[in-house]
Formats: C-alpha cells, sequence, structure tokens
C-alpha cells in the first residue's frame, strides 16, 4: 500500500459510503462529494484498521478514453466475487441519463476496469446494490428515478453468476410514494422539471432478520423535511417481496447508508451525514436488530 494521507472520519469529504471488510482491513468507497452535481471522472478509496485514522485517497477507477460518462460517478460498491472484485457504481452520460455499471479488479484497491452498464440504458436508475437470496441467486436491487417514475420506483433484477450482465426482467419492488414517512421533493420542477409531486428513492441495502424475513434500509425525502433513512420488510424473505413500509423513518438528516459487520463482531450502519453541501462525512452507527426491526444508533 503506497505512501498517502493519513486522516480521521471527520476530514473524508464524501457521499454514499461502502465498506468493504476484507482481510484485516476496512475499504471505504464514496462518491467525491466536492462535485457530485458537476463533472466527474472516477472513485477513490480509503483504508483503516479501525474505522478511525485512514489512509487515503487511493484512486480506483479513472474514466477510460471512449468512456461515454463524465458525470453522476456515484455510490461505487465494492464485492468479493470468486476471488474478483466487483464495484457496482452509478454513472451518468453527458445527457444527464444514468445508469448502474459494473466495473472489476483483481485487487479492492484496483485499478477496476469498465465491464457493462447493468440497467437498461433507456431508463434513468442510481444506486446499484447486490444482494444473494437464499438460492444463492444474485440480485441487482436499485433506483428507477423519479425522471422516469415520479413515484419513485424501487426495482430489482436477477444477475448473471459473474456479475456482468442481466439474466431477467426487472420487477418493482415498491414506490417511495408507499411509504407514510417519504414526502415529495420541493424541488421537483427547478430540478428535474417535473410538473406535480415526485418521490426518489435510493441507497437500498438488505439485510437478513434473524426470523428470515428481509429488511431493506433505503433513502428518500421525508415529510418532516430533508433527507432520511426508512426501513421496509418482505414478509415473504424473497428480494420480489410483498413489502411492508415502516410508518417512520429510521433517521433523518443523513441517508444512503450500507450494513457491514466489523471486526469486533458489531454490526453498523454507514451513512454519509448531514446531507448538507459541503459537510457530508461519512458515519459508522451501531445497528441492533430489536422486536424484528433493525434499530439504527
Amino acid at each position: 500500500m503506497k505512501e498517502t494521507n493519513h486522516m480521521n472520519s471527520n476530514e473524508i469529504h464524501i457521499r454514499d459510503p461502502f465498506v468493504l471488510v476484507h482481510d484485516g482491513v476496512y475499504y471505504l468507497y464514496g462518491t467525491r462529494a466536492d462535485n457530485v452535481w458537476g463533472v466527474m471522472d472516477g472513485f477513490d478509496c480509503y483504508t483503516s484498521r479501525d474505522l478511525n485514522e485512514w489512509e487515503g485517497p487511493f484512486e480506483v477507477f479513472h474514466k477510460p478514453a471512449g468512456l461515454d460518462a463524465d458525470r453522476a460517478y456515484w455510490a461505487p460498491e465494492c464485492y468479493e466475487h470468486d476471488g474478483m472484485y466487483y464495484l457496482i457504481a452509478t454513472l451518468g452520460r453527458p445527457d444527464g441519463r444514468k445508469g448502474v455499471h459494473v466495473l472489476r479488479a483483481t485487487d479492492p484497491l484496483g485499478p477496476f476496469e469498465y465491464v457493462a452498464q447493468l440497467t437498461d440504458p433507456g431508463q434513468s436508475c442510481i444506486d446499484g446494490t447486490i444482494y444473494a437470496d437464499q438460492d444463492g441467486k444474485n440480485w441487482l436491487v436499485y433506483s428507477h428515478s423519479l425522471e422516469d417514475v415520479p413515484e419513485g420506483d424501487m426495482d430489482a433484477v436477477p444477475l448473471s453468476d459473474d456479475l456482468a450482465s442481466t439474466t431477467g426482467d426487472p420487477v418493482t419492488l415498491f414506490k417511495a410514494s408507499d411509504a407514510p414517512w417519504s414526502a415529495p421533493v420541493p424541488f421537483a420542477k427547478p430540478e428535474f422539471g417535473i410538473d406535480g409531486p415526485a418521490y426518489f428513492s435510493d441507497g437500498p441495502f438488505l439485510h437478513r432478520l434473524s426470523d428470515g424475513r428481509l429488511a431493506m434500509l433505503w433513502s428518500s425525502w421525508s415529510a418532516s423535511g430533508g433527507y432520511a433513512v426508512g426501513q421496509a420488510v418482505s414478509e415473504s424473505g424473497k428480494v420480489t417481496g410483498p413489502w411492508t413500509q415502516y410508518a417512520e423513518p429510521v433517521l433523518t438528516h443523513g441517508g444512503h447508508g450500507m450494513l457491514f459487520t466489523g471486526f469486533d463482531g458489531r454490526t453498523r450502519y454507514a451513512l454519509h451525514a448531514p446531507n448538507d453541501p459541503g459537510q457530508e462525512r461519512p458515519a459508522f452507527l451501531p445497528v441492533e436488530e430489536s422486536d424484528g426491526v433493525l434499530v439504527v444508533g
């Protein structure tokens, strides 16, 4: 590992944090927050052995010549699979349309090479996450963005064994508008040109509960105002649901998180908080299961 900057979590300015726990090291990936809404060209990683002191950033992917994506390099999630490392990430085209793509490397610090787009190029989709179901089938769960679907769909599609392609048609799991705590975004007209109410879904992450049901933590705009995290549960235990939304958000003033188990055996929820531009930092909150639901913080 090459010498680079040393810092604590409060000095890391990223959105959409994702932690890979591997071989005694925490690998932290995320969206470069400094130019999140502008031109973008790559992804970084930070490393730590204690979640407090970090080294980085290490650039793990840089836009290759010929790749038609120059914005919205968002939400990289890194998975080890069959001895390789896969980065599932959002990339945006010059026309503003976004999609979920897969990158691949032999090391968690890359360099990652571009493989393929996993979502329909004719749709605008963001925030892909991978979940292996009880039969060992891998699913890509992602947000079908409000530009296409003002209700804010959360969709899923089965993946091939090598994670490089889809093997079926997408299914809609639920809509952001289904959640009692979710509210229309106040910036639908000025930012997206949408007349009428528009909801968004983003940042999904799935977790098997002790009773076999399947929980999902996901983010949207909250009725109390601002970015928030809610919880949905699939009573059948299947990715395809049906999904039930809890009435109140799990937490507010931050979002787009994921769950990981640390070397100390404790489960944590990694998210960025607050959501205010320039202030986003990774946070690692303790998580417990209580009365069949996940309790964060």
